[in-house]
């Protein structure tokens, strides 16, 4: 079984189970709910039947079906119910894009645009993405989303696959990554196949290429990449790639690839500021397994977005880990909720008593917060003033409330050597005497952290 398999029979389950437990249907007519969950798009959830009396009963009781689906899944969607015979008479009838071997990845239909979290972080490039979905070949053509792994970047990369999916049905979707485009190109060429790996591509309407990084210093993938990729673009058709880094920055790219990967729309997403990591763990704790009847303390979701917001599978990862230990090592007197102090035991062994790591990143992530940046930009060499003037206080604080040595703090701002830490402490010091403006900010952010 899938994951997508698992999730749609697991989200169907729980669903069945609400009814047959909200004593709305007579018992004697419960076994003809059987059923099972085929699909969920961003509009309509698709379930089969096996027989006519099944898809006349549930028929009838649709609106409650719905309302029971939509308490599980969070949102409400359209229900389609269908005998076997009908899907499978679809199924043959449909006009299907019959992909070769060569392009055989298929979209994540659990990834969407609905369930995909916006923050400062990532909004370009969700903006990017949704126009580009709605608007093939027409505007920012290849679409080029650059960022660190486990940021998003697949997320909408099939995201943008089902609302084209949504949107124009009959369009034909490729989706590869760097990784098996290569693999591709090796096959073809040791099988002597080039002409059906490149047929392959050219009746694409769109093509989605992840981690595209990984085809550099590969001259003969470089020349079926950019004649495929020409032919596509020539013809108006879409192109959507991600990196975890920018075209120019990829080394072992021919300068000619480079060239065309720059002549769209290149967007980045970083990593989740404080609001969007709290957004994150909301939506990951709400479609998890955790009951209904038991919440989790404010407290926890801050602990968790402080820190495990590197990136998203961080957050992921650390509700998954929390919720393990809420439910197989609970708190006797806390069975209703998970505290903060719960929170704390279960990660006890990951976030070490070290408390200097820590407090650093506290202390950064309160003047990211309070300057609306994020810590790829507090961190970097960016000098513009206003990113320059909060790193500089970042500094200054972690000096000021954690006695931190330079070493230390230069280590946890990008990497810099003691005596830039020292100049730029010596800094805020001067213009706290000068400035009642930025002073007062200061203390704000200090009240904060406290």
């Amino acid at each position: 079984m899938t994951t997508i398999d698992f999730y749609l029979n697991d989200k169907w389950k729980n669903t069945l189970k609400n009814i047959a437990n909200s004593g709305l249907i007579p018992e004697n007519v419960l076994p003809y709910f059987e059923s099972k969950l085929v699909s969920l798009d961003d509009n309509e959830a698709t379930v089969v039947v096996p027989s006519f009396i099944n898809y006349t009963i549930m028929s009838q009781n649709q609106a409650m079906i719905e309302n029971y689906l939509e308490e599980v899944i969070g949102k409400h969607l359209k229900v389609r119910v269908i005998q076997q015979d009908d899907l499978n008479s679809l199924s043959s009838m449909k006009k299907e894009f019959i992909q070769s071997d060569f392009l055989s990845r298929r979209i994540d239909p659990n990834q969407n645009f609905t369930n995909f979290v916006v923050g400062r972080s990532n909004a370009q490039a969700h903006l990017a993405a949704m126009t580009c979905a709605s608007n093939l070949a027409i505007v920012y053509n290849p679409l080029f989303i650059y960022g660190n792994s486990g940021l998003g970047k697949t997320h909408l990369l099939n995201a943008i696959g089902n609302q084209v999916q949504n949107l124009y049905p009959e369009k034909r979707i490729g989706f590869t990554s760097g990784i098996e485009f290569v693999e591709g190109v090796h096959k073809a060429s040791v099988e002597n196949r080039y002409d059906e790996f490149k047929a392959t591509f050219q009746d694409l309407d769109l093509l989605l290429v992840d981690d595209v990084q990984f085809i550099a210093n590969k001259p003969k993938t470089h020349e079926l990449f950019f004649t495929i990729f020409n032919e596509l673009v020539n013809n108006k058709k879409q192109i959507c790639i991600t990196s975890d880094r920018t075209p120019s920055e990829i080394k072992g790219l021919e300068d000619r690839i480079i060239s065309r990967f720059n002549q769209g729309l290149n967007v980045n997403i970083e990593a989740p500021e404080y609001e969007t990591s709290i957004n994150i763990l909301k939506m990951k704790i709400a479609n998890s397994s955790i009951p209904n009847q038991v919440s989790v303390d404010d407290e926890v979701l801050n602990y968790l977005a402080t820190n495990f917001s590197q990136d998203v599978r961080s957050l992921e990862g650390a509700v998954n880990r929390l919720l393990f230990y809420s439910i197989n090592f609970p708190i006797d007197d806390e069975r209703d909720h998970i505290s903060l102090k719960l929170a704390i035991e279960a990660f006890k062994d990951q976030i070490k008593e070290g408390k200097n790591e820590l407090a650093i990143s506290t202390v950064r992530k309160a003047v990211c917060d309070y300057y609306n940046l994020t810590k790829q930009q507090i961190t970097s060499a960016n000098r513009t003033k206003n990113i320059s003037n909060a790193r500089q206080i970042a500094m200054y604080l972690c000096r000021k409330l954690l006695d931190s040595t330079y070493d230390d703090i230069g280590r946890e701002f990008g990497g810099r050597d003691h005596s830039t830490v020292m100049s730029s402490c010596e800094n805020v010091e001067r213009k706290i005497k000068t400035d009642p403006l930025y002073l007062k900010a200061i203390n704000e952010i200090e009240s904060k952290i406290k």
